[in-house]
């Protein structure tokens, strides 16, 4: 591992990780986050109203806010790599510019899926915008929010729209990355699905089959074991 990192991994529901204050001092920290059971992670702007609580209280599935921006992340237990990382203020890695800040993180994510056999990737360098829905053919803009003709689940669902410093396979989406910051550091809250099947995500949120269809062709998994993937990840954090 590089040094200069401090690496921490805790078992616990999705509540009590988002839940987790940004330190106030100390160095650069990587939190590796495993959850006890299946949540649905809104945004910090997004209203619960966009959920079906009574499908998720019937499947088990807790329904958290996170403090960072974006749109919703189910978590499933062995099937998501949740990983937060700090960097404190006035660290070679801070950059006061929010959108280049993801950048570097972009890239470590990229070397790390070589390692596990994804190449071919790209590091999203502009402002937030759809990813292409190829079943439907078309996507409508990020800013669309719910779906509407076309598409245009960026806004609603994370893995839906490309933002600074995540990672597209082609067309799809294989790395979400969202942040927090205050004076004092910035979290980055990074997830890589082991498989990518938004039906569950479709019903939570009260989309249609069709709508399911289509956003299949959003994101891909990496197929990798989330152990395997958190490995190669911390081994290319630059020292």
């Amino acid at each position: 591992m590089p040094s200069g990192w401090e690496v921490s991994r805790s078992r616990a529901s999705a509540a009590e990780h988002h839940g987790r204050p940004l330190p106030t001092g100390g160095g650069r920290q990587v939190w590796v986050h495993d959850v006890t059971r299946p949540a649905l992670v809104l945004g910090s702007t997004q209203a619960e109203s966009v959920v079906d609580l009574g499908v998720a209280r019937a499947l088990g599935i807790e329904v958290v806010r996170r403090r960072s921006g974006g749109g919703a992340v189910l978590l499933i237990p062995g099937e998501v790599a949740w990983v937060d990382v700090i960097v404190p203020a006035g660290d070679p890695l801070w950059d006061d510019d929010v959108g280049r800040s993801f950048q570097w993180l972009g890239h470590v994510w990229q070397r790390a899926l070589v390692d596990v056999g994804i190449g071919g990737t790209r590091v999203h360098s502009g402002a937030l915008e759809c990813v292409t829905l190829s079943d439907s053919g078309a996507c409508a803009a990020a800013k669309g929010g719910r779906v509407g003709s076309g598409g245009g689940w960026g806004r609603l669902i994370c893995f839906a729209a490309v933002g600074p410093g995540e990672l597209t396979l082609g067309e799809r989406k294989v790395v979400g990355i969202s942040q927090r910051r205050t004076r004092d550091a910035a979290r980055f809250q990074c997830a890589v699905y082991r498989r990518w099947d938004p039906s569950l995500l479709a019903q939570l949120l009260r989309l249609d089959d069709d709508a399911a269809k289509a956003l299949r062709g959003a994101a891909v998994g990496v197929g990798a074991h989330p152990n395997e993937i958190l490995e190669a990840f911390v081994a290319h954090l630059p020292a």
